[in-house]
């Protein structure tokens, strides 16, 4: 039994853990692709800045604060 062990079927320097940096290229990778999952999950969640400054400015015209040739000229600025 102890010739099988010594003869590279464990964990030895070419076996299992010791694959040099190849070893830690892989999770290495999976780190990097799981935070770059995390990232577009979470840019996709986020509110989209642009609608954000059409919307203030139709809840503006709708309170009355703008009429609608300001309301219309400001629009097109923010197009």
């Amino acid at each position: 039994m102890m010739a099988w062990a010594h003869a590279g079927y464990g964990y030895g320097p070419h076996m299992g853990w010791g694959w040099g940096w190849l070893g830690w290229l892989y999770p290495f990778l999976f780190l990097v692709l799981l935070v770059l999952g995390v990232y577009l999950v979470a840019r996709a969640l986020a509110p989209k800045q642009e609608n954000r400054a059409l919307e203030i400015l139709k809840e503006r015209y709708a309170r009355g604060e703008i009429d609608k040739e300001t309301f219309e000229r400001m629009k097109r600025e923010l197009a």
